[in-house]
């Protein structure tokens, strides 16, 4: 896929939309950047030659090559003065610790079970601990259903860095079969998939 236009910077993402990845493409989406994406899976050899780990994303801006889809959004966030506070604010100060929570809470519990059903080899797998990470997880979600209150977004009326990284963990959640029973977390998944920038991601 590729996208014309916007800003001056060109930015090549490798990943897989399956992947992590897909939270970066969203975010170039969001930010109307110029950009040209390659679907390159996980561990491949096209990954391998920029990140010797294999994990995806990477994003190649220039000769540089960023790793990790929250240090990249953060990255692109401040450098375009785009979905983000400014650094030394307190308001950034919150919305750091927002993303830390998704990270954190949600993201690393998910991770954990998947790692436990079918990442990690079978003789290593605890399959026993997903049923404490869906009770973990939920108990998040009441914890995530306060903090969002009647906000349209985690920071209010601002759609930031952190909604992209707890809205793609909550889908993942769903895709997983990881309940939640707060009405008010639910419909601030399916208020944040409904934006535009969301859906050109998941079209391309």
């Amino acid at each position: 896929a590729f996208l014309k236009n916007r800003e001056s910077e060109m930015y090549k993402l490798l990943g897989s939309k399956k992947s992590r990845a897909f939270r970066v493409l969203w975010a170039l989406e969001e930010m109307g950047l110029e950009y040209e994406h390659i679907g390159a899976a996980a561990r491949s050899d096209e990954v391998r030659a920029y990140n010797a780990s294999g994990k995806v994303p990477v994003l190649l801006v220039g000769d540089h090559v960023l790793t990790d889809s929250v240090a990249i959004i953060q990255f692109l966030a401040d450098k375009h003065g785009k979905l983000t506070f400014p650094a030394g604010s307190i308001e950034r100060a919150r919305q750091d610790g927002l993303t830390q929570f998704a990270c954190d809470e949600m993201d690393g519990t998910l991770w954990t079970a998947a790692r436990n059903s079918f990442i990690l080899p079978e003789e290593r797998r605890v399959p026993a601990i997903k049923d404490t990470l869906k009770w973990e997880y939920a108990r998040s979600m009441k914890t995530l259903a306060d903090r969002l209150g009647d906000n349209t977004y985690l920071m209010g009326d601002t759609f930031t860095v952190a909604d992209i990284i707890a809205t793609h963990s909550g889908t993942w959640a769903r895709n997983a079969g990881f309940a939640c029973d707060e009405q008010s977390v639910s419909d601030y998944i399916d208020r944040v998939i409904a934006r535009p920038a969301y859906i050109r991601a998941q079209a391309l």
